[in-house]
């Protein structure tokens, strides 16, 4: 496989004439043509030649093809792109789009270079990306183990350099839990921040829109450009977009929250964690346990993922045999959903979206594990996450649902290389306030810089 590099270097060589985009892509054509992890549902190699071959052209001409020009991009198979099939990693989708989502848009005028649709968990409801229709994902640091989920295509494919970035989205962790088991960075961003529309709904009142990248300096360059108000959408909100702000790690304020951070880990994310808080101090950073009920996942009410039976009402009762097993059982549960359990579940959102502004009024940022496991086997429905055996949604889930929840901003960072053990790296979760974005990548830039954080590429010899 590709190894790749970084996306901001790769447009910078583009845009000043140094390498030609039609090679890069050429490049990734080849990777992918022999690509194992199964990461695509899609590949557009002859259209992502003659795009590359148009930015050239242009270079050659004297004119700017774009921030990303060269930038090779998986497309998570969620987002309209016209002329080509949604399916939504469903059985029966298949369509071909009639126009192409705004956030992909930006990026295609931005310059990337589409390469194709990468596969998901079905209909974007669950956290292995193991899909009973398309087959399952595999992980580019053991390929008898899961990518995670909803994004699995999108990270693997990034991890194991077929693309230089990959589109993702999240409604409970969709973007940062496979970052985290890829060894990658997953930028989920605040709700109605990045245009939805013409992205096939999951939860539409929590879904985002977000990279998943190596580093944090190319979730900052795709998120500059994705980030903005979109009037085809409803849930889009009109603010300002700001690049990220220089952070020093001396006399950062990052609060740990408990009862949520309290919980079982497995042994490589438990040492990753406490080398985390470690080197944050080391740093000049101060690092407080905050005890808040509030903030805990064990309390989330039935109701919260109610709208997920209103998207899929019709179908599902009309032909349950068209859904996955694992899938049409959650769906069944959701149809079953009462208006009580709804209020409930608003009411429930709505205190813990004060319980994190409480918290983030004397913080500058909550720190969290990204998930509780980095090792989820394919076909096995437990994993270890430090206390034996626990379903793994759970488990990967754990750290990154309520987030959606509160609708605010986070960013999952690899931690750097140098950790114990063969899989992915230990990752971490920083959580910032409503629109706080720049915020949280500044910090992401800072720890990086310190050598906290850092992408590390899966062994080429991976199983």
């Amino acid at each position: 496989m590709s190894g790749g590099g970084s996306a901001t270097d790769a447009a910078r060589r583009v845009r000043a004439g140094e390498t030609p985009a039609a090679a890069i892509v050429a490049d990734r054509v080849e990777a992918i043509g022999n690509d194992p992890l199964n990461a695509f549902t899609l590949v557009e190699a002859d259209a992502a030649l003659a795009t590359a071959q148009r930015i050239d052209r242009m270079v050659a001409a004297g004119d700017d093809p774009g921030p990303l020009a060269g930038v090779t991009l998986g497309v998570k198979d969620l987002f309209e792109h016209e002329g080509r099939p949604t399916t939504a990693g469903s059985s029966f989708l298949r369509d071909p789009a009639v126009a192409t989502a705004p956030a992909l848009q930006r990026l295609i005028d931005a310059g990337a270079v589409v390469m194709g649709r990468t596969g998901l968990h079905e209909f974007a409801y669950g956290f292995s990306s193991e899909n009973d229709w398309w087959g399952p994902v595999r992980n580019p640091w053991d390929r008898t183990t899961s990518p995670g989920g909803s994004s699995g295509g999108s990270a693997a494919a990034v991890a194991a350099g077929l693309v230089h970035v990959a589109l993702g989205t999240d409604t409970g962790g969709s973007v940062r839990v496979p970052a985290a088991l890829c060894g990658l960075v997953g930028l989920k961003v605040t709700h109605g921040r990045v245009p939805i529309s013409g992205v096939f709904p999951l939860a539409p009142s929590l879904d985002t829109v977000g990279p998943i990248t190596r580093t944090v300096g190319d979730a900052s360059a795709v998120y500059a450009v994705l980030a903005g108000h979109e009037p085809s959408d409803p849930w889009s909100v009109r603010r300002a977009v700001h690049p990220p702000t220089r952070f020093s790690l001396d006399g950062l304020r990052v609060a740990v929250p408990s009862p949520w951070a309290d919980r079982g880990l497995d042994p490589a994310q438990r040492s990753g964690w406490e080398r985390f808080r470690t080197a944050l101090e080391a740093h000049g950073a101060e690092v407080v346990d905050v005890r808040h009920a509030g903030i805990d996942t064990t309390t989330v009410p039935d109701g919260t993922y109610a709208e997920v039976g209103l998207v899929h009402r019709r179908w599902f009762t009309e032909h349950p045999e068209r859904y996955g097993p694992a899938i049409a059982d959650r769906l069944r549960a959701s149809l079953e959903r009462t208006v009580d359990d709804l209020a409930g579940a608003l009411a429930w959102r709505a205190g813990l979206r004060a319980a994190f502004d409480e918290v983030l009024a004397d913080a500058d940022v909550v720190a969290t594990p990204t998930v509780a496991a980095l090792r989820k086997v394919i076909g096995e429905p437990t994993v270890e996450a430090g206390e034996g055996p626990e379903p793994y949604r759970r488990a990967l889930s754990w750290f990154t649902i309520l987030v959606n929840q509160a609708g605010l901003p986070a960013l999952a960072l690899p931690l750097a290389p140098g950790h114990d053990g063969g899989g992915p790296p230990p990752s971490v979760q920083l959580i910032g306030p409503r629109w706080g974005e720049a915020g949280l990548l500044g910090i992401g830039l800072a720890l990086e810089e310190a050598g906290v954080a850092g992408f590390a590429a899966p062994p080429l010899d991976s199983p």
